[in-house]
């Protein structure tokens, strides 16, 4: 018994790490990704095409000079937004509604973002189709089809 004890407690010790491995492995890959959530809901959003630059100035609006603290009070993120709208009332309604309705999400939304979950164009990208679908179940009218960030600055205090 005395020369069994170790190939036992060996035996015992190695089924226990790869059940360990297993389940750190095994456990990534059946949560949900909140990046493919958020892509999925903005698929059904079709952009117009065609457009002439004078069409596009029809339904684009802007906010700039948005500046704000991340989740981490520590940086900060000055940043400029172009929204494109389906069509020109659809524009004119947002623009509205921009100051009072749309700046405090897209502050919301930067409040709950971590400055590495902006790092490059997928950062951007999640971000934009965040704030699309918040931004589509806030209008009076219309849908807005494309968000372009067209200035970015993420700092540290």
């Amino acid at each position: 018994m005395k020369k069994m004890l170790p190939w036992l407690i060996t035996i015992l010790l190695s089924i226990t790490l790869i059940v360990v491995a297993a389940v750190l492995l095994i456990r990534p890959l059946t949560q949900p990704s909140p990046g493919n959530e958020v892509r999925a809901a903005v698929q059904d959003v079709t952009v117009p095409s065609g457009l002439s630059a004078d069409e596009i100035v029809e339904v684009t609006s802007t906010i700039d000079g948005i500046k704000t603290n991340l989740s981490d009070p520590s940086y900060v993120v000055v940043i400029d937004f172009a929204f494109q709208l389906d069509r020109k009332t659809s524009k004119e309604a947002f623009d509205k509604i921009k100051d009072f309705k749309i700046k405090p999400l897209i502050i919301k939304t930067l409040a709950d973002t971590k400055p590495e979950e902006l790092n490059g164009a997928t950062g951007k990208d999640n971000l934009s189709s965040e704030l699309m679908n918040l931004i589509n179940k806030s209008l009076p009218e219309g849908k807005l089809v494309q968000i372009d960030i067209t200035a970015f600055i993420i700092t540290t205090i």
